[in-house]
């Protein structure tokens, strides 16, 4: 299913000196998510340069960073694609998103602040208004702000370091599983199930959220890639 991308997604790049390759990075990265360029799909760098409105030097050493993270594929005679996820792959990453996940907001039981908790509350609050009516990128935006505040709770840098390695990917599965019908509603309701866990700082009962929660957007997320797969090879 391609995320609906909508008019006010603008993919153009604050021209800020000392972030501005990250920012193509980020942009670019961002188009892929919610759908402007679909799985298989050629990246031209004159059509990338138009969106972001930058140089070709730029998008190429945006690109090299994309192609590093597995976001992207640069084949022989056809240059970058974006890459495709198999199911097996999805499956791979949802079974190590459930384990770190769910240690992270173990951890953020035992550790988290009151205010870093404050902040998780309102990251929570802050997707609900979102999820309903926000574009594609707004919905990402909010989620990826809720999972960045459980990590910054959790206090373990090797944990938040081995989650950034996957983070393209696991992106671009929450892309995917985000857009199900469905699936906000219901995906609102286990965040809220899980903060009241870590309100009540019981680790092991947010553990257990924490993974229920994976557990179900895996289910959507490779129900959607195996239907892909499957009307492709019909065609």
């Amino acid at each position: 299913m391609t995320a609906h991308v909508e008019p006010q997604d603008d993919f153009k790049v604050q021209r800020v000196a000392s972030v501005l390759r990250h920012s193509v990075t980020e942009n670019i990265r961002n188009a892929i998510l919610v759908g402007r360029f679909r799985p298989g799909e050629r990246l031209p760098e004159r059509d990338l340069c138009e969106m972001t409105g930058v140089s070709r030097t730029l998008v190429r050493e945006a690109l090299r960073q994309l192609e590093s993270e597995g976001l992207i594929l640069v084949i022989p005679h056809r240059g970058p694609v974006v890459a495709r996820l198999s199911p097996e792959q999805a499956r791979g990453i949802y079974q190590v998103r459930e384990e770190l996940e769910g240690l992270a907001c173990e951890l953020f039981a035992e550790h988290a602040t009151q205010a870093q908790l404050t902040a998780l509350r309102k990251a929570l609050e802050a997707l609900k208004r979102t999820l309903p009516k926000g574009t594609a990128l707004q919905q990402l935006a909010a989620k990826n702000a809720f999972y960045q505040q459980l990590l910054d709770g959790a206090g373990n840098e090797a944990l938040t370091n081995s989650l950034h390695l996957l983070n393209s990917r696991v992106m671009l599965l929450r892309s995917t599983s985000i857009q199900a019908p469905g699936r906000s509603k219901h995906s609102i309701a286990e965040l809220t199930e899980l903060l009241q866990a870590l309100e009540a700082r019981d680790g092991k009962a947010a553990r257990a959220a924490a993974r229920r929660h994976v557990r179900n957007a895996a289910d959507v997320a490779i129900k959607i890639l195996q239907e892909s797969l499957q009307s492709e090879s019909a065609d």
